[in-house]
């Protein structure tokens, strides 16, 4: 046969991807990646942002419904809309904390042995927190005369404040307190005595159910803080303070302007009946 005779055969070579052998499994694996870095900036651009867009964050998460409902607002600049307001919280812990007061104004009142504390325990609530006013007469009420040691009576009364104070989150300041009355020792003066008053109630509270952290101050004001300061010598003037405090935010962290301020609230323990004070040199 004639070479021009011979059949010409054609073979096509047809070329694959390279991808075929193991699919699209990179894919995944880069937006996994990418997911996880999104995560990443986000977390750093939350840690960096002010305690308010943080609030307003948070609650997002916790219901998502409260921007879309008008509730919230957006936390970026420029943006309509406003962040959760703090000083609803506030507010509710006021309500709370008139609550404890009014349980604990109850209980003292139905215990026999508190009878005579009755005219000289003022609790008061108001936007500071739930304030408990120990407040002294001529012959020494709480406190021996004189001295820091507490009565009897006065330890018991402090032990049922522990149990209801301590349950409680808030924290927790005493302070104390005398009347104008120089002190008989120069040794030993109204600060020193209205610091050791204030010690010796933080003792009982601490071992009766309110914790080392919760107390956060104890100060001696002597007499630089008369609640009469029309009468300095009056006996009313020396007290112990208990203050439970709100958590109310700091002006600088919040973004809408704080509720009004509460008017104060005082239970029904009859506030001390004023007295003469007779001239004696001990407290």
């Amino acid at each position: 046969m004639d070479d021009h005779q011979t059949p010409v055969r054609i073979i096509v070579k047809k070329k694959r991807g390279h991808g075929g052998h193991h699919g699209g499994a990179w894919k995944v694996a880069y937006a996994d990646f990418v997911t996880a870095m999104m995560a990443l900036f986000i977390v750093l651009w939350i840690v960096g942002q002010s305690e308010a867009v943080k609030q307003a964050v948070s609650a997002y998460f916790k219901d998502p419904g409260v921007f879309e409902s008008g509730r919230g607002g957006s936390v970026l600049q420029g943006s309509t809309g406003s962040a959760p307001n703090p000083t609803t919280d506030v507010s509710s812990e006021i309500e709370k904390l008139k609550a404890e007061a009014k349980k604990l104004e109850t209980e003292i009142r139905s215990n026999p042995e508190f009878e005579k504390f009755i005219d000289k325990i003022e609790i008061t609530v108001t936007r500071e927190g739930l304030r408990i006013e120990l407040l002294e007469n001529s012959t020494g009420l709480f406190f021996d005369v004189g001295s820091a040691k507490l009565k009897p009576e006065t330890v018991k009364l402090l032990k049922l404040v522990a149990i209801e104070v301590g349950h409680l989150k808030n924290k927790v300041m005493i302070e104390g307190y005398t009347d104008a009355r120089p002190y008989v020792n120069p040794d030993y003066t109204n600060w020193e005595l209205s610091a050791d008053r204030a010690n010796a109630a933080r003792r009982i509270l601490e071992q009766n159910g309110v914790g080392k952290g919760q107390i956060v101050q104890v100060r001696g004001f002597a007499d630089r803080n008369l609640k009469h300061p029309e009468k300095p010598l009056d006996f009313g003037n020396r007290r112990v303070s208990i203050l439970v405090a709100t958590t109310e935010p700091k002006p600088s962290d919040t973004i809408t302007p704080a509720a009004p301020a509460v008017t104060p609230q005082k239970q029904t323990v009859a506030p001390a009946s004023p007295e003469v004070a007779p001239k004696i040199e001990a407290k």
